[in-house]
């Protein structure tokens, strides 16, 4: 799951690497390709490659976005017992009908519990064009019992510099081509401040907004589109949600929305 994903550029941009890289509008096709179940080519990877496999309850706030299928199709994060934050470009096609949220899950298709939706709220700012503002909440029609395997995460409120070590975990492939992760992974990675984020991604920078954080950037590590709205997190405090990379792992950092810039208008919804 972790293969540095997206698809970042609105051309084809060569990064100093050789790379032919596609657009968001692919990367976004992506997740419409897990939700459909119809797997994913080489370019729309959905894995953590170079990470680990978690113990059980190693992160009870990870949580499963599944159609009613129980296809897994983009990760979440557990804020209290009635609401989870993702990314936007996940559920902007989406209804509380059609998404459930799985949490307590180690594996990505047995065991978990599964809850219905009363509510799925997109950012109003999200931008698919360039992945601003990819954030969204939603809210479960029942209040959520805590356990060993189910907890909530606190949302950071601090502004995260670079050279810190975060953990972003998610299912997704295991190889490229290949077959989605059987159990949750997770992988260590470094933060970059923004401008040297913007500076190594070339041509993609434009997208590194303020509101954004960049982690990662070693080659054989990194996120894909199936990790998407999954949370990078810092001991006991999600920092931040998977939203965007270049596919995959080839040694660029991840672009993920930095919850400390969302956090007002996230617990804005919760009251809402």
């Amino acid at each position: 799951m972790i293969r540095t994903f997206l698809i970042l550029c609105l051309g084809t941009v060569a990064l100093g690497k050789g790379l032919d890289l596609q657009s968001p509008h692919d990367f976004i096709d992506a997740i419409g390709r897990l939700e459909r179940e119809e797997g994913i080519t080489e370019y729309f990877e959905s894995r953590i490659v170079g990470g680990s496999t978690a113990a059980l309850g190693q992160f009870p706030y990870q949580v499963s976005l599944r159609t009613p299928a129980n296809a897994h199709f983009c990760g979440g994060i557990l804020a209290n017992n009635r609401w989870v934050v993702s990314a936007a470009h996940c559920t902007i096609n989406r209804t509380p009908a059609n998404t459930n949220v799985v949490l307590g899950a180690h594996s990505r298709t047995t065991g978990g519990t599964t809850f219905t939706l009363a509510r799925l709220i997109n950012h109003p700012d999200y931008h698919a064009p360039t992945i601003a503002w990819d954030v969204c909440v939603l809210q479960t029609n029942d209040a959520i019992a805590f356990s060993n395997v189910i907890q909530p995460i606190p949302l950071g409120s601090n502004h995260i510099g670079g050279g810190v070590t975060a953990v972003v975990s998610g299912w997704g492939l295991t190889s490229s081509p290949g077959s989605l992760a059987a159990n949750l992974q997770f992988v260590h990675v470094q933060t970059w401040e923004n401008p040297a984020c913007a500076t190594a991604l070339g041509a993609s920078g434009s997208m590194v907004f303020p509101h954004k954080i960049c982690a990662g950037g070693v080659e054989g590590q990194g996120v894909c589109s199936a990790d998407s709205g999954g949370p990078l997190a810092i001991g006991n405090t999600a920092i931040g949600i998977v939203s965007w990379g270049i596919p995959c792992a080839r040694g660029f950092p991840d672009g993920y929305d930095r919850i400390s810039s969302h956090r007002p208008w996230i617990l804005q919804q919760f009251e809402s």
